[in-house]
């Protein structure tokens, strides 16, 4: 068995590989280049896949397919880089990473921390020698009131770790979690939009939830609300987020996330004009923090990507089930 791995960063995922080649008992190759029409031939003679958050299409998967590979295992929590449809035609089994959810959620937190106490401006001004208090005042996230949208293991990880700060902590989920109905109070979608000062969404990618943060919900919420994202970009409307940062109906946002990243987070792109209208506009408010979607960022967590893919293979080939395994 082998695993090609594209987009392999070798600054800190590579160190994983070799291990957890002599414990599954599966070799690997490697490049650091996304899959693209003139490096699909790499993956001749490989059983599986794996990649990164990157544009993948369907005639890739199809290349792939007539080579021999089986199994496409993802390094990332997020799937929808695959085309799926393409994957089931061609019988591709696809997994997801998996890693624990305290390093996500704490980042949550501390972009929780940061817009409630203003300090992109903070910091952008004493960069500038500007020492004065006019204009930074913040909020205490202990007099707040949180509205955690998800409650799977992040979010329920992050309304475990809010406890200890105090505030009235709001949740909405189709499924309630029993442990979290003991730190917060599920409402719908409209009372927790009409009551939170901070609103978090903790969503996979679905059509489902596509623009869920709309027009419509912004208009719901309470003037002056904080909008933080370390999930998807496509769970919020650029253009509706946009205008109501304008317009002042939202008091601030911290992003990880922004739709249409690809291409862009995890590359330099210094001295560049980026082809995203929604980043470029999100960079000039003083009261948005955006970070190139580096919540996910630790240790723990690159290790446990890493052998998510090697796990996940081992488990397709031995005719195990993966928990991980994305069900086409």
């Amino acid at each position: 068995m082998k695993i090609l791995f594209y987009a392999l960063r070798p600054f800190d995922e590579l160190q994983y590989c070799e291990s957890n080649r002599e414990k599954y008992g599966i070799d690997y190759k490697w490049t650091a280049e996304v899959p693209a029409p003139d490096n699909l031939h790499l993956a001749e003679g490989c059983d599986a896949v794996s990649t990164n958050p990157c544009e993948i299409r369907p005639e890739y998967l199809e290349a792939f397919a007539k080579m021999g590979v089986k199994y496409l295992p993802c390094r990332s929590i997020g799937y929808d880089h695959i085309p799926l449809d393409a994957a089931k035609r061609l019988g591709l089994r696809v997994s997801h990473s998996h890693y624990p959810p305290e390093g996500v959620a704490n980042y949550t937190i501390m972009l929780m921390l940061m817009a409630t106490r203003k300090m992109n401006q903070i910091m952008l001004r004493a960069a500038a020698q500007d020492y004065s208090l006019s204009g930074k005042m913040g909020k205490d996230l202990s007099n707040c009131t949180v509205g955690v949208i998800g409650t799977g293991k992040i979010g329920s990880t992050v309304i475990r770790h809010l406890a200890g700060f105090g505030c009235k902590i709001l949740a909405y989920d189709l499924y309630p979690n029993k442990d979290v109905q003991a730190l917060a109070r599920y409402v719908s979608p409209e009372e927790l939009y009409a009551q939170s000062d901070v609103i978090t969404l903790h969503l996979n990618a679905t059509a489902e939830n596509h623009h869920l943060v709309n027009a419509a919900a912004i208009e719901q919420m309470k003037q002056g609300a904080i909008l933080i994202n370390t999930a998807r970009g496509t769970l919020i409307d650029p253009e509706a987020l946009i205008r109501g940062l304008e317009s002042g109906k939202l008091g601030g946002a911290g992003l990880d996330v922004v739709e249409d990243e690809n291409g862009i987070c995890y590359y330099n792109r210094c001295g560049e004009a980026l082809h995203n209208r929604e980043l470029n506009l999100l960079r000039s408010f003083p009261n948005v923090i955006v970070s190139p979607h580096t919540a996910f960022y630790t240790d723990v967590n690159v290790a446990s990507m890493v052998e998510s893919a090697f796990e996940a293979v081992a488990d397709f080939s031995a005719g195990r089930s993966n928990p991980c395994e994305v069900h086409l």
